[in-house]
């Protein structure tokens, strides 16, 4: 792989990149009136920046909600959440929602990855519980890379009111944590979405995410060819062409809902 394509995706601005952010939320809550922002804090890199951002200027804006599934969450996974709670102090709240999905799968056929969405739309549904008992917007934490190639769950995760860091690939995304002084561990761990047992997202996607965004910047930043993103990142043709067909078939959760064109 390409060492200097990587250096060309993390060698960024993450200062200006932040008071950027910190300003569209600011701007977005004066906006829309409403009281501030609330995340979902899963002790990932991801929300980890999130909570890091808010805490700056927003602090007495901002709510996190820690929500594992006991049955299947890492503990450390949990400890870290709250070990971002203590770093911010941002207020928060603690829910395990094993229970809620435990209630749903009473009702349900037995589906594995049905379940796993399932949690993800669980939490989803607590958060925009909280952000309509207290009016808030409810933050997003893709980040471009998931975002281009669908890893997230429709309804799930993908809904929000706010994408304050979808323009950031993942390794952008561990470049500003660094810069905002999130812990080592949590930039440097495996990311996970934790839908179910040992769920690693690399090992599910089948790439690092050193290559999934080096393909990615080629493809859509200098809007190479699979053949001329191979040649540059020196990543085999499989591989690209795997992380291209992701971003197709998974068009339909960036796309608005379609509808009939009226004759």
């Amino acid at each position: 792989m390409n060492q200097d394509i990587v250096n060309e995706i993390t060698n960024q601005n993450y200062s200006s990149i932040t008071e950027t952010i910190e300003e569209f939320l600011s701007e977005q809550i004066e906006k829309n009136h409403t009281n501030g922002v609330i995340l979902g804090l899963s002790g990932g890199v991801d929300s980890a920046v999130l909570s890091y951002i808010c805490k700056r200027k927003l602090k007495e804006k901002t709510m996190a909600i820690v929500m594992p599934d006991t049955s299947i969450t890492p503990k450390t996974e949990t400890e870290d959440a709250l070990k971002m709670i203590a770093l911010t102090g941002i207020q928060y709240k603690l829910i395990d929602i094993k229970p809620i999905v435990n209630e749903y799968s009473m009702y349900l056929e037995p589906n594995d990855k049905a379940r796993g969405n399932l949690r993800a739309r669980i939490r989803t549904n607590i958060l925009y519980y909280y952000a309509n008992a207290k009016n808030y917007l409810v933050l997003g934490s893709s980040d471009k890379s998931e975002y281009l190639i669908g890893y997230f769950t429709k309804f799930g995760d993908g809904a929000s009111d706010l994408t304050p860091i979808i323009s950031l690939y993942k390794l952008q995304v561990r470049g500003i944590a660094k810069y905002l002084g999130v812990p080592e561990n949590v930039i440097a761990k495996k990311s996970s979405p934790h839908l179910w047992e040992e769920h690693q997202a690399e090992e599910e996607i089948g790439a690092s995410y050193e290559e999934i965004d080096s393909i990615l910047y080629c493809l859509f930043e200098k809007k190479l060819s699979v053949e001329e993103t191979e040649k540059i990142t020196q990543i085999e043709k499989s591989k690209i062409q795997k992380i291209q067909e992701l971003n197709i078939n998974s068009e339909h959760k960036r796309s608005p809902t379609p509808k009939p064109d009226r004759r």
